[in-house]
């Protein structure tokens, strides 16, 4: 059931309980998780964090949880399948939900007593009626009514009889044809909502919206909502338009907060913190790496000058040339640049950008700035908070790479943020360096329906694209790249998919699927539910353990069977 009022019918409900919190381990999940913690906080909840990567981790958690615990609070997961079916709780325990993916299962939505959406009903749901699916079957109480009729008539005349049980036996072939009909047509109705996954509006937006209700919202919980928003969009998993919309929703809020404080801030001390909207280049890390290597390693631009080639490196000379910066500058440390070259860098590349047709190099976006030294933008954020997550230089638990990304979300933790920049460098030149080797030994193969590519055991930096984000990253980057690569006009429009090797040692593979690559694509991803179909046909031994369906676990010998069978379905 959706929440209408988050205030009353979920905040205030969990405001005298202890909470099990359990969240999903990516960055929107994360900045929701702080906002949360951050009102708990405030109002001395008692509750209890426990992370979770996929449903198995989720069901474990509730079990070990759920004697101690009545209410739950789960943040980017929980949405898409039937809860209820998949948890069995008793009939005390309730679920408040707070999740982006889509399509949300229609049992979610039409269960009133445990099942609680924190889910903004303005996003384009297109939930089916209630009547279209479910309905209360009286077929049998009918049916016994008839055959009650047949034996209480045995004392009348047989001929009145006879025409008595034909009337009967029509109305239950009736029923029965009626109750075909309605079948088929709800299995239409469910396969067009399930058909495609997507995403909504970021969780960490619903719950600064929810402190912003109460009047508790603060600087930095204004601030982790606009890093959940940026994840969904440097994670490319909502449309131009719904960010462009959700960042003018958040420009408002950082406006009110920014003239609220002007008069605190006149006296400017050592640990303000300052929040900016800015239209910002569209280059990784840059105020944080030299501008040279940002732009080798940013995807707008690499693939643009198609870097990977011996042309697209002199055109990136060409390009330096044009805009007038000597290469001294350009190779150094943004922060030692000179001055004169920093101030008006901004103009000076957007106008050598659009020369050379990259027209979307300036993005809207925002900079936070805390005391006088560190200037951070959204997207810097979170690049640091991936790679933390999914760092694998020591073989850490995911719990504690989970908590070490948690904290350097906060403002007292600024080291660890730095740390994570130096982990997402080594993450972005690792992406660049696999897409020029897929791309330059032709490992990007048509497969009729879609593109397929399989990182090789023995690649460099395998065991990073064993991760889920990273491999996403990798896999939407690529196809990018392929597109602006190939002369083959159709390829241009097929989507891919990617696998990599999961775990040497049980013999698994990870296998993700991503639309095509389109100026005007809505995002949609169909992939979760032919995977499904191509295992089930074909009996290969796959996992579906991830809260996004369009990435699976495979068994490595069943990849070639599964992958026919995908063709077939798809073509």
């Amino acid at each position: 059931m959706f929440v209408s009022d988050i205030r009353k019918e979920f905040y205030d409900v969990i405001v005298n309980q202890r909470v099990a919190l359990l969240v999903s381990a990516d960055v929107d999940a994360l900045c929701a998780c702080k906002i949360l913690q951050a009102l708990f906080h405030c109002d001395h909840v008692q509750y209890t964090l426990v992370p979770v990567t996929g449903w198995q981790e989720l069901e474990t958690a509730f079990l070990e949880h759920k004697e101690q615990f009545r209410y739950f609070v789960l943040i980017n997961c929980g949405a898409n399948i039937d809860l209820l079916e998949t948890l069995q709780p008793d009939e005390d325990s309730v679920f408040f939900i707070c999740d982006t993916h889509r399509p949300i299962d229609v049992v979610n939505v039409y269960n009133d007593t445990q099942i609680k959406l924190l889910i903004k009903q303005d996003d384009d749901l297109g939930i089916p009626s209630y009547d279209d699916i479910f309905r209360d079957d009286e077929e049998e109480g009918e049916d016994g009514d008839d055959s009650g009729n047949e034996s209480e008539g045995g004392s009348e005349p047989s001929g009145k009889r006879r025409r008595f049980d034909e009337g009967a036996v029509e109305r239950r072939i009736e029923r029965r044809r009626e109750k075909r009909d309605w079948e088929a047509r709800r299995r239409e109705i469910l396969f067009d909502y399930e058909q495609y996954e997507y995403h909504g509006t970021s969780s960490a937006l619903v719950m600064f919206e929810l402190a912003w209700v109460m009047s508790k919202d603060s600087k930095d919980m204004l601030w982790w909502s606009i890093v959940g928003l940026t994840d969904q969009w440097v994670q490319d998993k909502i449309t131009h338009m719904k960010y462009v919309t959700d960042v003018g929703t958040l420009q408002r809020h950082v406006s009110r907060h920014n003239h609220r404080n002007e008069d605190e801030e006149n006296s400017l001390s050592i640990d303000c913190m300052r929040i900016s909207f800015e239209y910002d280049l569209h280059l990784a890390l840059y105020q944080h790496w030299s501008l040279y290597e940002s732009i080798c390693n940013s995807c707008y631009t690499s693939s643009h000058f198609k870097l990977w080639s011996i042309h697209g490196q002199k055109k990136l000379q060409e390009f330096l040339a044009d805009m007038g910066l000597p290469l001294k500058q350009v190779r150094q440390k943004f922060n030692s640049m000179d001055l004169s070259i920093k101030d008006n860098l901004r103009e000076v590349i957007e106008e050598s950008s659009n020369k050379y047709g990259m027209k979307d190099i300036r993005i809207q976006t925002f900079s936070v700035h805390f005391g006088f030294k560190n200037k951070f933008l959204a997207s810097d954020v979170v690049h640091a908070a991936a790679a933390l997550l999914e760092n694998i230089e020591k073989d850490e638990s995911g719990t504690d790479n989970f908590i070490k990304a948690l904290d350097s979300l906060s403002r007292s933790n600024l080291e660890k943020l730095h740390h994570g920049i130096k982990l997402a460098k080594k993450k972005l030149i690792s992406v660049q360096q696999t897409i020029a080797s897929c791309i330059c030994t032709n490992q990007i193969l048509s497969q009729g329906p879609f593109l397929y590519c399989y990182l090789m055991e023995g690649t460099p930096d395998v065991k990073l694209f064993s991760k889920p984000m990273s491999l996403s990253i990798l896999s939407k980057y690529l196809l990018k790249a392929f597109v602006r690569s190939t002369k083959n006009k159709r390829c241009r429009l097929l989507p891919l998919i990617m696998a990599a090797p999961m775990d040497v040692e049980k013999g698994t593979v990870i296998v993700l699927g991503i639309p095509p690559e389109a100026e005007s694509s809505d995002k949609k991803n169909f992939f979760g539910r032919a995977f499904e179909k191509a295992a089930e046909s074909t009996s290969s031994r796959t996992l579906h353990d991830h809260f996004d369906t369009s990435i699976i676990e495979l068994k490595t010998e069943d990849r070639s069977k599964f992958l026919d069978a995908l063709i077939t379905l798809l073509s």
